[in-house]
């Protein structure tokens, strides 16, 4: 007996999903995911009962925006790696990577701070982590990169960056470039190297410290 095939979405509901997503998407990066089904639906123009159609809850909406971000970054790593110069690679993924973080309050509660998110982790590594190792693999082997720092590096020193935006979005929301500049001349390599205090974490205590991660207080 064959399986019916599935029946893609009616224009119109595929144009309401993608209206739902989106305003979702941009209430979530305004407000956190705090934010309620109704607030989603008045800023979509949507009745709520439209919202619940298409997700009947807000974790399957949360489900289905962590995997567009999630996408969104791993792309920007991909494009990054394609990249013909290794360092301007290197640094334009961490700056970018970090713009759409800083530009969205919501994508690091996203990943980091649900339950789903956290579980998810891990399998977001598997996918990035080649990647992340390919750029400072890249890096280093062209002489721009200091030879002790590790992929394993990298996410660590966006959750640094991802607490300077946390406490200084309504302050100045471009403090962290502030420190992410310092952070890139410390990446440089050098003659006069300060020795890094501790080994890299391996993948699995970065996992670790990554779900330990909590949002910042209000």
């Amino acid at each position: 007996m064959s399986t019916p095939a599935v029946r893609p979405l009616r224009r119109d509901a595929e144009r309401n999903r993608r209206r739902i997503l989106e305003a979702a998407a941009e209430a979530f990066a305004e407000r956190g995911l705090g934010i309620t089904m109704d607030d989603i639906a008045e800023h979509a123009g949507v009745g709520v009962g439209t919202v619940y159609r298409r997700f009947p809850n807000k974790e399957l909406l949360i489900e289905a925006l962590f995997e567009e971000r999630i996408a969104e970054l791993v792309a920007l790593a991909e494009s990054a790696v394609a990249q013909d110069d290794p360092w301007e690679a290197l640094v334009g993924f961490i700056e970018r990577a970090q713009a759409l973080q800083a530009a969205n309050r919501g994508l690091k509660e996203l990943l980091l701070g649900t339950a789903h998110g956290r579980e998810r982790v891990a399998c977001v590594r598997e996918r990035m982590a080649p990647l992340a190792e390919t750029l400072v693999a890249r890096a280093q082997a062209a002489g721009q990169l200091r030879p002790d720092i590790a992929g394993s590096d990298l996410p660590l020193i966006q959750i640094m960056l991802g607490g300077i935006v946390d406490f200084t979005r309504e302050l100045e929301g471009e403090t962290w470039r502030r420190m992410l500049a310092i952070v890139i001349d410390g990446l440089r390599a050098s003659e006069s190297q300060t020795p890094l205090g501790a080994p890299a974490l391996d993948s699995g205590e970065v996992d670790c410290a990554m779900r330990g991660w909590k949002p910042a207080p209000c």
